[in-house]
């Protein structure tokens, strides 16, 4: 039995007036500093299409290859930085992170 994909999902919210600098901000600054993380294989930011009362806007999938890789990422320097400037760029709010979790594949399927 091979390695299993671990993908860790990241669910957040962001004030109305916030949304053009935190899009700004995630695309160009945060991924950024996470991806200089090795085993950080991929990263996709979705928003959601219509949204249901307490629905959530945003999510960001980070894919790693393995577990080994996926806690390594959680104590790595990169990780810290970006937190870090995460906690400088928005000491005066704008979005939250509702929830996260990491997961690991069962199986996928493929045309």
């Amino acid at each position: 039995m091979g390695t299993k994909p671990i993908i860790y999902i990241v669910a957040t919210r962001c004030q109305p007036e916030a949304e053009e600098k935190f899009n700004r901000w995630y695309n160009e600054v945060h991924i950024p500093l996470l991806l200089k993380f090795q085993g950080l294989k991929e990263v996709t930011r979705y928003r959601i299409m219509k949204e249901p009362e307490g629905s959530l806007r945003y999510l960001a999938i980070y894919q790693f290859e393995e577990q080994k890789d996926y806690e390594a990422f959680e104590n790595s320097p990169q990780l810290a930085a970006a937190r870090e400037e995460l906690k400088e760029s928005w000491k005066d709010g704008g979005f939250e992170i509702e929830w996260r979790a990491e997961y690991e594949t069962i199986k996928t399927w493929q045309r």
